[in-house]
């Protein structure tokens, strides 16, 4: 998981709680979308990440 993805989901985290109990719709909303914003680029890093495994092992059976 990158760094800037956990930081997104932290900080979306915080203010979501913050906008809740202060009663900040708009603050709880943003904090929403930056918690769901960090939390769908890490879940595409991975697919990513397995993705790009599997091509380098299906290259490396073809240069034996």
């Amino acid at each position: 998981m990158s760094e800037e993805n956990k930081f997104n989901q932290t900080k979306g985290n915080i203010e979501e709680t913050v906008g809740n109990a202060i009663g900040d719709k708009e603050m709880e909303k943003e904090g929403k979308k930056d918690k769901v914003t960090g939390k769908a680029k890490e879940y595409v890093d991975e697919v990513s990440d397995k993705a790009n495994n599997a091509i380098d092992k299906i290259t490396d059976k073809f240069k034996k």
